[in-house]
């Protein structure tokens, strides 16, 4: 019984394919040729087992669209990691807190590098890959597609009604009459025809091909421009009071990253002063406190001796300087203090830039004084300030401290102090905004409590024992920015967008070819056949044949006993030259 039904499908399967071979041998070069793809080897092709042959087995499937398809989607799957954890070549400080926060699977990601996706040793082999078989499939296929354009449309095969678009009629006019007009018709309608024995062949969409070559062209470009970017690119940020400037010297940063094969005499010379930073703010309705307004104003010098300009930098609205990009990042509050001794001698003065914790601008920081301060005794000592800053403050008893609108409507400034030893000296690296209070003492009040005051503009707060005093002078605001240089960032756009094009036109135009056949048949009337194919089945190849046809029957008008689409009473002999040879190829390559 298993026999039974298992061999019915086999049989189909055998007139199946046999049907295909006898179309591919009707249809000879006509059928052959509508793409560049290579086509699929059976598994009776497979090669010998030997290092040659299975390398020419591994080079074939590599370059084949399968491949191609499963490393672009590895690539697509490897970048999600990199997207949800912390990288290295981003942020190490974030790498380090999610580590200490993740103490079970940090080790693991480690190991799989996932803390260093894009210059891990798997995603650059399917980079490499992915590169590999793209230009292994494209350099062929530009060979022979090349060789279709130098060359004719092939001949009209021997059968037209095997084709999928057909018509045929009789007509009073020559065959050679017939043949003259479809020539000039298709030549019109910019098909590439000619006559090729009793028929005229002609071919369109050739621009498909085209643009399947220039998708996978394109990828390779963008390819090696993402390649080229990460190898060459620079990028650090800097933190600019107002009336303070920076130059693009490595030393100016307050930090950097670059390619591995970044060049520090390659940094374009340039320089810039933040002139004003301007914010303005919703006051009123659900949004309020959104940025309407977010800008600095900048005075900009191109090489040592350029010309002073001015600009505007704004949000996604950079300052661009010999392909060097200057992003507004961020922005915040830089109160101007100034501290005095215990005689009176000013001896710090400047403003202190705080960092944001919230959407309101509330701020935190540190004011360290380094040099210059003497205690009551005349020993030199160092003092330090934890600061706390809002743009707006509630008012007094109202129970928070926290701003409550951007914009500094009532700015107040709490401080409390410290005297001691800051550490500058010891050789770690010390955050700006966090006091180091290991070795500092606490200035206490008249109670014994800890020395804390809020101060308005213009206040000061006195330090016990005649320590001195820091006053609250103003405020200054400040501009964060980022400078980025992303060699051949041009390249990648322009890839994107070939991509695109190409991607287009190998979706949306068809490649066809059509046949006009017109031969006498026995009874002396001439027979005109129609017919048509394409590289995928499509509505619009019979209506293409259609226009065609009624465009054609002005110059070859049908017998009135003969309308189009009608069977010929007697059916014409081709010339036997009009037959190019058989092929085996199908009429659908595979594609790639």
């Amino acid at each position: 019984m298993s026999n039974t039904k298992s061999n019915p499908p086999a049989a189909e399967r055998e007139a199946r394919d046999e049907r295909d071979r006898e179309n591919a041998r009707e249809l000879g070069a006509a059928g052959s040729r509508l793409s560049t793809a290579p086509s699929e080897e059976s598994s009776a092709g497979l090669p010998a087992m030997g290092v040659i042959g299975w390398v020419r087995w591994f080079w074939r499937q590599l370059t084949s669209m399968r491949v191609a398809l499963i490393l672009l989607f590895l690539l697509s799957l490897g970048a999600i990691p990199g997207s949800l954890i912390p990288q290295n070549s981003v942020d190490e400080m974030k790498v380090e807190t999610f580590k200490k926060a993740h103490t079970t699977v940090s080790p693991i990601y480690e190991k799989l590098q996932f803390f260093d996706v894009y210059s891990s040793v798997w995603f650059s082999a399917i980079y490499i890959l992915l590169f590999v078989s793209l230009i292994g499939c494209i350099v062929p296929r530009t060979g022979q597609f090349v060789g279709q354009l130098r060359s004719r449309p092939p001949g009209a095969p021997k059968r037209l009604t095997r084709l999928p678009a057909y018509t045929t009629w009789r007509t009073g006019a020559e065959p050679e009459q017939v043949r003259e007009a479809a020539l000039a018709m298709m030549r019109k309608r910019r098909y590439r025809a000619h006559t090729a024995g009793d028929a005229v062949a002609a071919e369109k969409g050739y621009l498909r091909e085209a643009g399947n070559l220039v998708f996978h062209i394109a990828l390779i470009v963008m390819l090696v421009a993402f390649a080229f970017g990460q190898l060459f690119k620079s990028e650090g940020g800097k933190l600019v009071v107002e009336g303070d400037g920076f130059s693009n010297t490595l030393t100016q940063y307050d930090d950097f990253k670059s390619g591995s094969l970044f060049d520090d005499d390659s940094l374009a010379p340039f320089s810039f002063k933040l002139d004003k930073f301007t914010g303005t703010y919703e006051r009123n309705g659900p949004q309020r406190g959104t940025p309407r307004t977010y800008e600095a104003h900048v005075t900009y010098e191109k090489g040592a001796y350029g010309k002073p300009q001015k600009s505007v930098i704004k949000v996604n609205e950079p300052l661009v300087v010999d392909g060097t990009k200057v992003y507004l990042n961020a922005h915040g509050y830089a109160p101007v203090v100034s501290v005095k001794d215990g005689r009176g001698k000013e001896i710090y003065r400047s403003p202190v830039p705080l960092l944001p914790i919230d959407n309101n601008v509330t701020s935190t920081g540190a004011i360290k004084v380094f040099d210059g301060y003497r205690d009551k005794n005349g020993k030199k000592t160092q003092l330090g300030f934890q600061a706390f800053f809002v743009p707006t403050f509630a008012g007094n008893g109202k129970g928070t401290m926290f701003s409550q609108f951007p914009a500094a409507d009532m700015p107040v400034l709490a401080l409390n102090g410290y005297q001691g030893y800051l550490g500058p000296d010891s050789g770690l690296a010390q955050n700006v905004y966090q006091l180091d209070k290991s070795k500092m003492t606490e200035f206490k009040d008249a109670e014994g409590k800890q020395l804390k005051q809020r101060l308005l503009v213009g206040e000061t707060m006195k330090l016990p024992d005649g320590a001195g005093s820091i006053t609250f002078e103003g405020i200054q605001e400040w501009a964060s920015f980022q400078i980025t240089e992303q060699p051949a960032s041009g390249w990648a756009l322009t890839g994107a967008v070939a991509a695109i094009a190409g991607l287009a036109g190998s979706l949306f135009i068809q490649r066809r070819r059509v046949w006009v056949r017109a031969v006498r048949g026995a009874d002396g009337v001439t027979v005109v056949e129609m017919a048509g194919l394409g590289r995928s089945e499509s509505a619009k190849l019979p209506e293409e044949l259609a226009d065609l046809a009624v465009a054609l029957i002005e110059s070859a008008p049908p017998e009135p006993d003969a309308a189009p689409g009608a069977e010929p009473d007697s059916s014409p002999e081709p010339d036997s030259d009009s037959v190019e040879e058989s092929s085996e190829e199908p009429a659908e390559g595979a594609e790639k």
